[in-house]
């Protein structure tokens, strides 16, 4: 990684559904939340696609964000590239970095490269037509083979790093688009303005893509977490999909909820249960980075539309906002939640209930214990090896646990236990 991109080591990443996240859905009335956001803790806001949605084959009322018309044209749904501009601006002020949702593989069917490059697409043999996207009716595959397409596809990415200062891009079904036109693409665009580069992949099953991008999903620890908490399998099986991805190539996006997840598949409450909080503790103290969609501080419990108006009612102060920002805070400023700073699994008299973990740089620690099960639980950290005094984040008490390794846990508790309480 670029040394100028350091700042990804130790970022965290809100997802920006723009359409839901006010009555007005406009750059304008999300700008209004970059305080509290800030407050909270985030550093890098991804918004979703900016850019205007087809018409034609459009779903439900006001069609899919990701069926573009125009690559370098702002969706009027949510203001101008004025306004655009401004929020990037706000946000960056702040100290916060965003990013932009890109969909390269695919269009809306009447996207102007329709009338201007028809040419550009990929065509059904059956019917002569544009090829639509798989299971998706409201999209239409491009032809990467052409040259000119990819040109223009970079330059259209390049319009939005020159003219509004972005800080990178999310790549939507990045695995979708031949890996080689992102290596032509990225260090071109990374030329000009070192960006983060975020995949909609997995490394687990696209390794090949790391050899470019920052960042990809964890979708496969998404799916076994899923697994885990409604039949009930045995935490062994998340333990050996952790180890792979602490193998695996890049860093990785770790997440509860998302736009898909939510809209589909249902809000993390529907899905985690009573383990959603402990499953988000992990996501923001495991090796990578934290990911947190609109809302989840709420908690926004129910599914979001996709393709019609459904805003996230924001009603008082969210009740999650000292969770999250507790640990946005602890990952930004303790040297052991960096992306690279080492982890180790801690074994304890429990392992069938608890995941315990320690994350360390130097002197500097961060000790994590979630039990995973809906059992109450006594145990014992069982590493020797770990001691000193540490400070609980959430209730701020001491431990010593060169003295006291012994521990009680009610079901789907989460503990966070920090050494060096200067960087706290």
């Amino acid at each position: 990684m670029n040394i100028d991109k350091d700042w990804i080591y130790s970022t965290n990443i809100y997802e920006v559904n723009l359409r839901q996240y006010t009555p007005e859905g406009s750059f304008n009335a999300f700008g209004q939340h970059l305080g509290r956001l800030h407050d909270m803790g985030v550093k890098t806001l991804w918004f979703m696609p900016i850019t205007p949605i087809a018409q034609k084959e459009k779903k439900g009322s006001l069609g899919s964000y990701y069926a573009c018309s125009d690559y370098t044209s702002i969706n009027p749904e949510f203001g101008t590239l004025e306004d655009f501009k401004a929020l990037v601006k706000k946000a960056q002020g702040l100290g916060m970095k965003v990013i932009i949702d890109w969909v390269a593989n695919h269009t809306g069917w009447d996207h102007v490269w329709t009338r201007t490059h028809p040419d550009w697409f990929e065509k059904d043999p059956a019917t002569g037509d544009f090829k639509r996207a798989s299971g998706m009716d409201d999209i239409i595959e491009l032809d990467f083979t052409k040259p000119a397409m990819r040109k223009a596809m970079i330059e259209a990415m390049a319009f939005w790093v020159r003219e509004c200062g972005i800080d990178g891009f999310r790549c939507d079904l990045a695995f979708w688009v031949e890996l080689d036109f992102w290596q032509e693409a990225i260090p071109e665009l990374n030329a000009a303005k070192p960006l983060f580069w975020l995949a909609e992949s997995d490394p687990l099953d696209h390794p090949g893509y790391m050899q470019v991008f920052d960042a990809a999903y964890s979708w496969s620890w998404m799916h076994g977490t899923e697994r885990f908490y409604r039949e009930g399998r045995p935490l062994g099986e998340l333990v050996g999909i952790l180890d792979r991805y602490l193998s695996a190539p890049g860093l990785q996006a770790w997440f509860t909820s998302n736009h898909d997840e939510n809209s589909w598949n249902g809000s993390e409450y529907e899905k985690y249960g009573d383990a959603a909080l402990a499953l988000a503790v992990h996501s923001l103290t495991w090796p990578g980075l934290p990911l947190i969609y609109s809302g989840q501080e709420l908690p926004n419990r129910k599914r979001l539309l996709f393709f019609d108006k459904d805003i996230i009612d924001w009603n008082g102060e969210p009740q999650l906002h000292g969770f999250y920002k507790t640990l946005l805070e602890l990952k930004a400023r303790h040297p052991a939640l960096d992306a690279r700073s080492e982890i180790f699994r801690l074994y304890t008299s429990s392992d069938a209930n608890v995941l315990a973990y320690l994350r360390k740089k130097g002197a500097d620690e961060v000790m994590v214990l979630l039990n995973l099960s809906p059992n109450h639980v006594r145990f014992d950290v069982l590493s020797s090896w770990v001691g000193g005094d540490f400070t609980e984040v959430f209730g701020r008490y001491g431990q010593d646990l060169s003295l006291n390794k012994r521990f009680e846990m009610k079901a789907w508790e989460y503990r966070v236990f920090a050494k060096d309480a200067g960087t706290v």
